[in-house]
């Protein structure tokens, strides 16, 4: 049982008066209210409101759904808009949320569009969820529009990567020259199996679009691949996966931090692990293949946001003479 309070007797149960103001007290944490008693109690009143399996429990709920369909990049950039977006719907309800609160949470985020646009997404497929089992009438998302997100046109030059493949470690160089020739994403290049190697090229499935190509084989590509085989250990480790560490898929985070590490040893600037992929598709471009085939997009669109370098049109002029005798000849 509860002390009786000595102190502050007018205040309900868990509300304290404290450095000016007041504070609702839960588990050991200390939730800010008003320094006016009034507009204090309607806000303890809010809170005691809340209603159990709100939006938090949905958030959770979804999250498991979609976990075993997503790819571990996008579970962990989830996880993240998962727990920002509990703490900023805590007191709502899922019928309680509309297009105004949406709206009113993307405001707050504008300083980062990248993250906000992403957390409106899973936000969208949070209620997409809660519509189709019948938690919530309609989506409140739509019709809210992404913040605009600056475009990266940062092109690594031929200079720029070999200074980063010079001083970078034998796994690592093999890395980057598997992501460049095979235009891949990271993720797609890292969990590349033994299997994959066909007679004619390499197949992927790409875990974010779903989509399947093979990359044919050239002789730098088989060279790349006898120089990843060699540095995770060769053809004796037992390994399902072409590039691993003692027998277990690099993750994405060592990779990257290992990329970020080596490129600040050759002395580039802002570049990442991904602009590798931008890197394969604007030289497929420039030297006449196909850069949408090869990143594995179906509309060019998609790969119009890779290409960093474009080509200038050529167009002959007129000629002065041709127009002279025209205009005689009208004459």
């Amino acid at each position: 049982m509860n002390r009786p309070r000595k102190t502050n007797r007018h205040l309900p149960a868990r509300m304290y008066f404290k450095h000016g103001r007041h504070w609702y007290v839960a588990g050991g944490k200390w939730k800010p209210l008003d320094p006016d008693f009034q507009k204090a109690l309607a806000e303890y009143g809010n809170l005691l409101a809340q209603p159990r399996g709100g939006m938090a429990d949905l958030i959770d709920r979804v999250l498991d759904t979609m976990r075993p369909k997503l790819a571990a990049n996008t579970v962990s950039q989830y996880t993240i808009a998962a727990r920002k977006l509990k703490k900023a719907f805590a007191q709502f309800a899922p019928d309680q949320v509309k297009s105004k609160h949406v709206a009113q949470f993307k405001l707050s985020q504008a300083k980062h569009p990248n993250m906000a646009n992403r957390m409106l997404s899973f936000l969208r497929s949070v209620f997409a969820y809660a519509v189709e089992w019948q938690l919530v009438d309609s989506n409140p998302c739509i019709g809210v529009k992404r913040l605009e997100e600056a475009v990266r046109d940062r092109y690594l030059t031929d200079d720029e990567f070999g200074r980063i493949r010079a001083v970078a470690g034998t796994r690592l160089a093999a890395i980057i020259d598997l992501c460049y020739l095979t235009g891949q994403r990271i993720g797609d290049v890292l969990k590349i199996r033994r299997s994959d190697l066909l007679d004619d090229g390499i197949a992927f499935q790409q875990q974010k679009t779903g989509a399947r190509l093979v990359v044919l084989w050239s002789p730098e590509l088989h060279q790349a691949v006898s120089c990843a085989s060699t540095a995770c250990g060769g053809e004796n480790v037992r390994a399902m996966t072409l590039l691993h560490l003692r027998g277990k898929v690099l993750s994405y985070r060592g990779v990257r931090d290992s990329f970020e590490r080596t490129r600040l040893r050759a002395g580039v600037e802002d570049a990442t692990l991904h602009d590798l992929r931008a890197k394969s598709l604007t030289d497929a471009d420039l030297q006449g293949l196909d850069p949408q085939a090869l990143g594995g997009h179906t509309a060019r669109a998609q790969t119009e946001r890779y290409i960093r370098v474009r080509r200038v049109p050529r167009a002959a002029p007129p000629s002065f003479g041709q127009s002279l005798d025209s205009s005689k000849k009208k004459a």
